[in-house]
């Protein structure tokens, strides 16, 4: 089930930001009167799952899910339609027309999917408002189970006061300023002390394949019991806390190795809290020292048990707009600070490059409406922003083309071009391919 929801949210995102950035470069061209021969989902190799044509435009929708694309007529792309391009140019050809038209056409999908973003966070700030937990609320500070963040230092307990020299007041700020950390204040204890990082700390973090950093403590409350675990007929059930083991508190799951201790193929006396109810019952403890029992990472409950507070703040229709400008403009920021991250072999961050499993991985096992907006958002960003790098084959090698057109007169050989497409598409093919064995030497080392 939980592959289910994945999936289903993965290619529903996928579909909307192709189809509306496709869409962006087949308005504009049909306001230009050029011909656009085919708009599809998907790219159809060989074969298509579904086309139909209307008027001189065939719509489908391909059978492999990498992307999309709208084939305009005198236009050198990926087709690399040779023979047209032999042929003499035609009115209603891309290649024909003004190079001002060609430059609103090429930049149509990059705007459409900037403008979907900055839609999105105004409609879910209006909607949803905005919840954050705040760090001075974290009473016992992060959980750190992290390797690489262990080794640099931290412990878990630890609160984090800033990163450089900006302070954090939300723990969403972590994550904004993660990327550009040479160093880390937290608090431990009554102890203030300052973490240096290593020039490398984005590749350390990559290698280990763990998504968790500074993981909130939470109590040990019952999200699944595995087929597998002695414990599954028991007097257990989803949604209990496991708040004491053979008479010892676990306050924290985070606690759980050192409150079990070196019992293993055996059974303890717990106590649990099953809504409000203070029960005492049974527990197998398997060979690895474990209940078999998944626990929740995050759930409403917390809150109301006081492990940390959540502030909320709704806005007007008006007060959305702005908003929705902050997230969507901070996020352009954030985005841009990774890529540089990544074309800085120093950092590391390259090892971090992932591919459509990396995307896959990002959605939540459990339907949420503002998370799916949330990560969409963010999803067309990084579509504007990498089309627009000046790569040929990308909508930002065509801009580069039509700029140098543009300010020095000339216009570049169609012969120069057909190259320069050959170029970066191996380019593209390249970078799909490391980025996708990425996520296969991950799955394969972790």
């Amino acid at each position: 089930m939980e592959f289910v929801i994945k999936i289903s949210q993965f290619l529903l995102s996928l579909s909307l930001l192709i189809v509306l950035h496709e869409l962006g470069h087949f308005i504009p061209a049909k306001l230009f009167k050029t011909k656009v021969e085919k708009f599809y989902l998907f790219f159809d190799v060989k074969f298509s799952l579904f086309k139909k044509k209307i008027g001189e435009t065939v719509y489908g929708i391909g059978w492999l899910p990498l992307g999309g694309y709208v084939k305009i007529a005198g236009m050198i792309d990926e087709s690399m339609d040779k023979e047209q391009m032999a042929k003499p140019p035609q009115p209603w050809e891309f290649r024909s027309k003004p190079a001002w038209q060609r430059l609103i056409i090429m930049l149509g999908g990059v705007t459409v999917n900037f403008i979907l973003a900055y839609v999105i966070y105004v409609a879910v700030s209006f909607t949803y408002g905005d919840s954050v937990v705040k760090v001075d609320s974290l009473k016992d500070g992060y959980w750190i189970a992290n390797s690489t963040l262990q080794e640099a230092g931290f412990e878990t307990g630890d609160k984090v006061i800033a990163i450089n020299d900006t302070p954090i007041v939300n723990d969403s700020d972590i994550g904004l300023n993660i990327i550009k950390a040479e160093r880390i204040t937290i608090k431990r204890g009554e102890e203030t002390k300052t973490i240096n990082l290593p020039e490398d700390f984005l590749g350390q973090l990559s290698s280990t394949g763990s998504k968790d950093l500074f993981e909130y403590r939470v109590p040990f409350m019952v999200a699944e019991i595995a087929d597998s675990s002695a414990n599954r007929n028991g007097n257990i059930k989803v949604g209990d806390i496991i708040t004491t083991i053979n008479g010892k508190t676990l306050k924290y799951f985070d606690q759980l190795d050192d409150v079990i201790g070196d019992v293993k193929n055996a059974s303890v006396s717990a106590e649990i809290l099953r809504d409000d109810a203070k029960l005492t019952t049974e527990l197998t403890v398997n060979e690895n020292g474990k209940f078999g029992l998944r626990p929740y990472r995050i759930h409403p409950k917390f809150e109301d048990l006081g492990y940390y507070e959540v502030t909320r703040k709704s806005y007007s229709f008006g007060e959305s707009f702005g908003a929705g400008w902050q997230k969507f403009t901070k996020t352009i920021s954030n985005y841009g600070d990774q890529l540089a991250a990544i074309f800085n072999p120093k950092t590391g961050a390259y090892k971090g490059l992932g591919g459509f499993k990396a995307i896959y991985d990002q959605f939540s096992s459990v339907w949420s409406w503002p998370y799916f907006w949330g990560l969409t958002a963010f999803l067309s960003i990084m579509l504007a922003i990498l089309n627009l790098l000046p790569i040929p084959a990308l909508d930002g090698g065509h801009v580069m083309f039509l700029l140098f057109e543009m300010v020095s007169g000339r216009k570049p050989s169609e012969q120069f071009l057909e190259r320069a497409q050959i170029v970066g598409f191996f380019i593209l093919i390249a970078l799909v391919l490391f980025a996708n064995g990425n996520d296969v030497f991950k799955a394969i080392t972790n």
